[in-house]
């Protein structure tokens, strides 16, 4: 009896253990594609994530002494295959949330995330009208949407021509990705062709977008005003090549912020300087987050990918990605527990509640490298600014002030889209009382 006693113990002491063990690691599924056409641009995402993981723990012990761990799953931006690491890695112990790094498995996941209740970060992609938390319960659009970038880069369009009333009689071209993600801001461009009698033209380019001639032989039949490129991985390097081809010129192109990085531009050099596109945030090795990822993870022999890519436009947004997840379950521990490992369910609170201001992006190393980000129930976006950067060549430059998407035409069109969703679904909005859960 005594020995049996013993034993009951030890194995309880064991499970105890294992528990506390379990218990102190919050875990983030990385979904990631460093392999296909798209491997240039989704790598130096991937890795800035990482490596942010990689400096909290060595910096900070994690988040308030939980370790922070992960695993990556290639995805090859095939949603199929996103799909499969995501129901391989939602049971993880201590899983947090997903970013599915493709508008595309992100659609094939808005479903499947709030039967399972795990929050889906989307920065700057994914479904624009998931911005309405009221609808979208597990959706966390942040920083923007293709609404809100598609809006921006008509105003700015505007604004060099000198109002919106020189829009009228003009021609745009959205070249753009035949994909979910190219087909996502066509709704915000025809409400504003609408507005200013400026005419749409819609050249779709089969993914992953290394066979252009097509497109570009009608760009060169439309002729049209200015250009705008949804463009990923080899499309965009393509894209303005065959524009130099062509003879279209340059600076008369806009991409959106996910064809406006290092690897869009640097096989294209001379050929693409003048070129234009939305930037979310800074490059460069300058801001502290940057300088300390240099210092906990890259001096000690501990980076993800090469050294000389720290600070490059896609990896800084890895970085960015990465700690908005972490500020959400640090936000999260201050509701329900400082030190203990949060739920999805906990971290999805976080998420909607971040605060995170000029003093707190500062604090911790983002100063000047993005907008500050307050989320709530009814705005899971947080932010709806960008800028344009241009290409001299060698470097991207800022060459617009930041500016902000108009509210006045995409809140009701979100409204109008999230409406159609619920009642496609058969779903209804989340009541005052959920939204203080």
């Amino acid at each position: 009896m005594r020995l049996r006693s013993v034993v009951t113990a030890a194995l309880l002491g064991l499970a105890a253990a294992g528990a506390f063990a379990q218990a102190k690691e919050q875990f983030f599924p990385l979904l990631s594609y460093r392999t296909g056409p798209y491997a240039p641009n989704g790598t130096p995402w991937a890795n800035g994530k990482q490596d942010y993981l990689n400096m909290i723990n060595a910096r900070d012990g994690g988040i308030n002494g939980v370790k922070l761990t992960w695993e990556e799953c290639e995805t090859g931006y095939a949603t199929d295959k996103g799909v499969e690491c995501y129901e391989r890695l939602k049971t993880h112990p201590g899983v947090t949330l997903f970013d599915p790094q493709s508008t595309g498995i992100t659609f094939a996941l808005t479903e499947k995330v709030a039967g399972d209740k795990i929050p889906l970060i989307t920065l700057g992609y994914g479904l624009s009208i998931s911005q309405d938390g009221t609808a979208f319960k597990w959706n966390f659009p942040f920083m923007g949407s293709y609404w809100t970038g598609a809006d921006i880069l008509i105003q700015h369009i505007a604004k060099k021509e000198g109002g919106f009333d020189k829009l009228k009689g003009k021609k745009i071209a959205l070249v753009y990705h035949d994909s979910p993600f190219g087909k996502e801001p066509i709704p915000l461009l025809q409400e504003r062709a609408k507005m200013h009698g400026f005419q749409l033209e819609l050249i779709p380019v089969t993914a992953p977008g290394v066979e252009q001639k097509a497109a570009w032989l009608q760009v060169r039949q439309q002729r049209p005003d200015y250009v705008l490129l949804w463009g990923w991985g080899v499309m965009n390097s393509t894209a303005l090549k065959e524009a130099q081809a062509t003879g279209y010129p340059r600076d008369k192109m806009y991409g959106v912020w996910w064809a406006g990085a290092e690897p869009d531009v640097k096989d294209v050099g001379e050929g693409a300087k003048g070129y234009n596109a939305l930037a979310l945030n800074t490059s460069g090795t300058q801001p502290k987050v940057i300088q300390d990822i240099l210092k906990y993870v890259h001096a000690k022999g501990q980076g993800t990918g090469p050294k000389d890519e720290v600070g490059s436009v896609l990896y800084t947004r890895g970085v960015i990605i990465q700690m908005l997840g972490v500020e959400a379950v640090r936000r999260a521990q201050e509701r329900f527990g400082k030190g203990k490992v949060m739920t999805p369910d906990q971290v999805r609170w976080g998420l909607e509640n971040l605060a995170l201001d000029q003093k707190k992006l500062d604090a911790l190393g983002f100063g000047g490298v993005l907008r500050p980000i307050s989320t709530s129930c009814q705005d899971h976006m947080g932010s709806t600014w960008a800028r344009i950067h241009t290409w001299d060549g060698k470097k991207w430059n800022f060459s617009s002030d930041w500016y902000q998407a108009d509210e006045q035409i995409i809140k009701p069109m979100v409204q109008a889209g999230s409406d159609k969703y619920l009642a496609d679904k058969k779903l209804q909005r989340r009541t005052p009382a959920d939204c203080q859960s």
